[in-house]
Order: structure tokens, then sequence, then C-alpha cells
């Protein structure tokens, strides 16, 4: 069943929104030449927990880290450790924060140093594929709305858009229904309504939407080894415009 989210219940994520963005604006100031994926988690494991907040990743159905740091062609669920960042490097990191029983889950993909014009054009249309989504993020409006909209700004550009990962509903649990689709039917799948919060997170692929999994059984990589970006936000269905409940603070 989604659920809709109360004011009081609005105004605790507005919270952990604030927190999780926070985080991940962190983490990106920190991707340059030279810094080790481990660095960038436990920086963000301190600041979230001197928040007063916990890691919503930390062991979430065993996930090793607090942060999910995918570099290059990993797409997701990136195991953060001794591996130091390199020039041209693009990396995701995918942060969330609960505090007050409340999740706050978004990502953003952050060039490492210079990187190639093809690199950038990607993690820019990804980031891009998400504010056309949720142009149909309105009360009225169909999921299969979003969800089309990514899809079609994405594929214009011969990206492939992943099929296996989708984004999901967010709330007391980090992962509630609806799953939330990059790809899809406009006019099709449930109505959405004020105050359901949805996680949007397109997942884009250079080449081909296939993905394969790492022996690790956790990061998630592009079937032809091509790069990768993701960008998420927390959103909230109003009366009128979606709110970003994860909005970067400038």
């Amino acid at each position: 069943m989604i659920s809709l989210k109360s004011s009081h219940e609005i105004q605790l994520m507005r919270r952990a929104g604030k927190i999780t963005a926070a985080a991940r604006a962190l983490a990106g100031e920190m991707v340059r030449p030279g810094v080790t994926t481990g660095e960038i988690n436990r920086a963000v494991d301190r600041f979230i927990r001197r928040e007063g907040a916990v890691p919503s990743f930390y062991h979430y159905n065993g996930f090793p880290a607090s942060v999910c740091i995918s570099v290059n062609e990993e797409i997701i669920h990136g195991i953060p450790g001794k591996r130091r960042l390199e020039e041209g490097d693009i990396v995701s990191i995918d942060v969330g924060a609960l505090i007050d029983g409340y999740h706050g889950d978004c990502a953003a993909t952050f060039p490492c140093g210079k990187v190639s014009p093809e690199a950038l054009k990607l993690i820019e249309v990804t980031r891009q594929s998400f504010f056309e989504g949720i142009r149909n993020a309105r009360q009225g409006k169909r999921l299969g709305d979003i969800s089309a909209a990514v899809q079609t700004y994405a594929e214009s550009f011969g990206y492939g858009v992943v099929r296996e990962y989708v984004g999901h509903g967010v709330g007391t649990q980090l992962h509630e229904p609806p799953e939330v689709p990059n790809f899809g039917t406009p006019g099709r799948g449930p109505r959405l309504l004020r105050g359901m919060v949805l996680a949007v997170e397109p997942m884009i692929n250079a080449g081909t939407y296939g993905v394969a999994k790492l022996s690790n059984d956790w990061t998630v990589v592009t079937a032809d080894g091509k790069l990768s970006a993701h960008y998420e936000n927390t959103i909230l269905i109003t009366d009128g415009e979606p709110e970003i409940l994860t909005a970067p603070a400038i």
C-alpha cells in the first residue's frame, strides 16, 4: 500500500532530507584525485551522526558501509574502501539519513578533476532527466508519466536506461511502495496523490541498459563496461509543483 504522509510526517521528512542533501554535498566536495572512497564514506558517516541521524545504508540488508560509492562503469551499490580516485573518474554517491523515524535518500554523480566531454555530458543528461521526469510529479498524473519522461529524455541522447533497478517510495522505511521505474508508458501506473513521497532516481548508461553484478554480490556495473551516472532526490507530491525534500542548499 502506498502511504500518504501527514503534515507532521512531512515536517520530519524535510529534516531528514536536509541532512541527507548536506551529506551528499559534503561527499561531492571530497571527490578529487587521490582521495579514497573509504575516506568519503567515513566523513559522511561522521557528518550524519553529528546531525543526530543514522546513515540509512549502514548494514541495510547487510551492506557493509554507510555510503554507496560507484565509480565509472559501476552503476549503484559500490562498496567504499581503499580505491583511490583518479583524474577523469566519474563518481556516483548515494546517501541516506534516518532521523526521528524517517528517511531521506539522494544521489548524484560527480566529476573527479577534469573529465572527458563525453563523461560530463552523461552526468548532465542524467541530472536533467530527473527534472524532466518530475515535471509530471503532480497530483492527478500517473506514475508512468514520470517514468516515461525520464526515459524519453535520456534515450534521445542514445543512452541506455537501467531497467533492473528503480526508484521507490520513502518514509519510515527506506524502500516503500510504489516502485518508480525510469522507463514506462504515459498514463499508466498509480495515480499521484498529495502526500506521496517518492525517490526518483535515473540510472543512465552511456551504452546498453544491460547490467551485471560483481562477485561481492552488491556492486552493479554496466554490461558493456561503459560509463554510468546516477541522480536522485526525494520528492513530495503537493497540490502544485513537487517539493524536493533533498534539494541542495545552494
